[in-house]
């Protein structure tokens, strides 16, 4: 299977969902489906932005001696953003609107990370 498809099942599993995309911790992203619904929000500018919070909160678990950050989200007024470890280098996100299905989505990602780790 293809980056893509994975991308794409998540985006279809949940509802509410608008994007998802394997990025790199450098902030640039691997592959990316969206919605056409989701093509006024700047997901692509928020998700570099959120790569960066990505390493500072491992960073800080390591320093802190918390254990390996597995996931972390964003809520926003109009956004809900999770973001899934796949490996050291990349971590699948995913974009919802704010009524979208949270716990549908944390579990996709949740399932679908090992695919696409397979897949690097």
């Amino acid at each position: 299977m293809s980056f893509r498809t994975h991308l794409e099942s998540v985006v279809n599993q949940v509802d509410g969902a608008l994007a998802c995309s394997v990025m790199g911790f450098d902030g640039i992203s691997v592959d990316t489906f969206q919605k056409d619904e989701g093509a006024d929000l700047d997901l692509n500018g928020a998700w570099v932005e959120y790569a960066n919070l990505l390493t500072q909160l491992r960073n800080a678990a390591e320093t802190l001696k918390t254990g390996t950050v597995s996931e972390v989200s964003v809520n926003s007024e109009k956004v809900l953003t999770v973001m899934r470890l796949v490996s050291p280098e990349y971590f699948l996100v995913l974009a919802m609107h704010a009524d979208g299905n949270f716990g549908k989505g944390r579990y996709v990602l949740r399932v679908t990370a090992p695919k696409v780790r397979a897949e690097l």
